[in-house]
């Protein structure tokens, strides 16, 4: 079994060969869903028709059978008995056609039903997976997983249900039927040839995957080494290295030539071999036919017979080689979705918690140590309040805790030890939605959904109305500039808002959380990369916003700090100074000295706040 793109991620599962066909059982509740008696009706219904089509295509040989009996010399002399079995042999090979195509109408629903509840737990199990998840994992593989997933369900559906049963069902009835007219040995001969025809051709395809892999892994890495030349067609032009990528190229290709001919050789051993089981087959039963009608026990039409039939069984086994790499392909790839599903959700609700109520917004910090590694501790006996309506800034160097201190707050981890409060109430005790609905975040980097502008303001409440996203846009003071746009607030800002400047990707996430209505406000370093103009511009906007609302700010420029009514100072995860800013400059301590380092590069103070108090010092 190959490696997982997840099996590196915390909670995932390794394949193993003892667990090959378990998301076939894991995929089966999908399927006969006790919640849904329609999509048990369609299973009832699609097998009745996959058994009508198998029985009408027995009937198939039997009437050409007996078509070529009244056409033989010494057969029913009248006109009207072939003409009559040569239009039953049309009319059963269009009814089978008919339940075939009927099977496919009436099942598609369950196949399609059972993907989209598989593919729509996983995407909310992903959801509900912590942040430390999402870190670990590898970029993209997820939504592969899922693609990948969903395909295989769609494909080990169809080869199972409409190929490999149906096969098998078609050949116990043909040995059956043949076994009833004939002879025991007859039967036994068709048996044979097909057993064996699929013990060879999985033997072979088992023993070709290897080879199959080295010529899919030769074919990208030439393909790659081609890409990143050609990608970097400067740099090889600077260096003179033509004649150097040509050869990596050549080594890689010559991989591929050897891989490639071993493949199509051991195909053509596989194919060969196939046809000989299916001769020696057919040279059986074909003897054993014409000495019966030799001596008079059998007719024209049986020695067609048993030829049809096993020529019959043959055409859909004629692909099983393909059939089985892609079920294995298929099984592996649903392995991977399913074992997302096994993942642990880190943070889970606990049973019967009751929703925040945030009705001031007092938020405390109560001792809180906490690591993203037991071997790194980054928070040490963290303590502080938040007093309900006013504000608090956090500042200190990087990684000195700060960041992690708003993601502990939506509860993307729980502390290790500590605990942290809203209104006093333990935010583990309540149910994380109802926490980060009391929670408003203007991030450092603000992402936006590859969309509309009116889609992404509106995702801080979706169930707004246009005027309300309007009034919100105006509040963050965007409203014009969308307005002066070509599509208004139909404008794609493109892949992660990057259509947008940095000051307006921050104004649109403003709008958002202004529409959001939250009772605390969080922002994280929300200016740090914006030049001075939009600085100024933006916090105009965060301190309309702020107002009458519990605020926590997470900065690095000091100056957007001075009017807070605290200040912390963190250092290694813990608080080493706290005070409003003039106490901190008379202090001379580290504030100070942060202070002073900053002053060594001109800008000018633009306070977050307005001044708490007449007479508040900025130097």
């Amino acid at each position: 079994m190959r490696s997982s793109a997840f099996s590196g991620t915390p909670g995932y599962v390794k394949d193993s060969q003892h667990s090959e066909t378990a998301p076939l059982r894991r995929l089966l509740p999908y399927l006969w869903t006790r919640s849904s008696v329609e999509m048990r009706g369609r299973i009832l219904v699609a097998l009745a028709m996959l058994l009508g089509a198998k029985i009408a295509n027995i009937y198939i040989p039997i009437v050409y059978k007996y078509s070529v009996d009244a056409l033989t010399p010494g057969g029913e002399p009248l006109l009207v008995a072939p003409v009559a079995l040569i239009v039953a042999y049309g009319l059963v090979r269009v009814l089978q056609l008919a339940f075939t195509e009927l099977r496919d109408i009436v099942f598609v629903r369950v196949a399609q039903h059972a993907i989209h509840d598989v593919g729509l737990q996983t995407f909310r199990h992903l959801h509900r997976l912590a942040m430390r998840f999402h870190l670990d994992r590898q970029t993209g593989g997820l939504s592969r997983a899922i693609e990948r997933g969903t395909t295989g369900i769609d494909d080990l559906l169809y080869y199972v249900l409409f190929q490999i049963f149906p096969t098998i069902l078609e050949l116990l009835m043909v040995c059956a039927v043949v076994w009833g007219l004939y002879d025991f040995t007859y039967a036994l001969v068709i048996l044979v040839t097909i057993v064996t025809y699929v013990a060879f051709t999985l033997a072979v395809t088992q023993w070709r995957i290897q080879y199959r892999r080295h010529m899919v892994d030769a074919e990208t890495e030439a393909n790659s080494k081609a890409v990143d030349s050609l990608l970097n067609y400067e740099t090889v032009k600077y260096f003179g290295n033509e004649e150097h990528e040509a050869r990596r190229f050549d080594v890689a290709l010559t991989r591929y030539e050897k891989a490639a001919v071993i493949s199509a050789t051991t195909l053509a051993f596989l194919n060969f071999g196939q046809g000989l089981i299916i001769s020696v087959g057919l040279i059986g039963v074909m003897w054993m036919a014409a000495a019966g009608v030799v001596q008079g026990t059998m007719t024209v039409g049986d020695f067609v017979l048993v030829n049809l039939y096993l020529i019959q069984l043959y055409q859909p086994l004629n692909f099983l080689g393909m059939v089985y790499r892609n079920m294995r392909q298929s099984l592996i790839d649903m392995a991977a979705m399913f074992a997302l599903l096994d993942v642990h959700a880190e943070i889970e609700d606990r049973p019967g918690a009751p929703a925040l109520r945030a009705d001031a917004g007092e938020v405390v910090f109560d001792a809180v140590r906490f690591g993203y590694d037991q071997r790194r501790p980054i928070l040490h006996d963290l303590s502080f309040k938040v007093p309900a309506g006013k504000t608090v800034a956090i500042v200190g160097s990087s990684g000195a805790g700060k960041s992690t201190i708003s993601r502990l707050l939506f509860r993307f981890y729980d502390v290790d030890e500590g605990s942290i409060r809203i209104d006093g109430q333990d935010i583990r005790e309540v149910t994380q939605a109802s926490l980060r609905a009391a929670i408003g975040i203007v991030p450092q980097d603000t992402v936006l959904f590859n969309d509309t502008i009116y889609y992404n303001i509106a995702y801080g409440r979706p169930a707004a109305s246009q005027a309300e996203v309007e009034e919100a846009a105006k509040l963050a003071r965007i409203h014009d500039f969308v307005l002066n746009l070509p599509d208004g607030y139909e404008t794609r800002v493109g892949e992660r808002g990057l259509k947008l400047s940095g000051g307006e990707r921050q104004r649109v996430s403003i709008a958002r959380t202004i529409l959001k209505g939250p009772r605390v406000l969080l922002f994280d370093e929300a200016t740090s990369h914006l030049d001075t103009r939009t600085e100024k511009e933006i916090q105009e906007s965060l301190r309309a916003i702020s107002a009458n609302r519990t605020t926590l700010i997470i900065a690095h420029r000091l100056s957007t700090v001075v009017e807070a009514d605290e200040i912390l100072v963190v250092q290694e995860g813990k608080v080493v100074e706290r005070g409003n800013h003039d106490d901190l400059l008379a202090r001379r301590g580290l504030y100070s000295a942060m202070w002073l380092r900053q002053l060594e590069a001109p800008a000018p103070v633009i306070p977050l706040f307005p001044a708490a108090a007449q007479g508040s010092s900025t130097a």
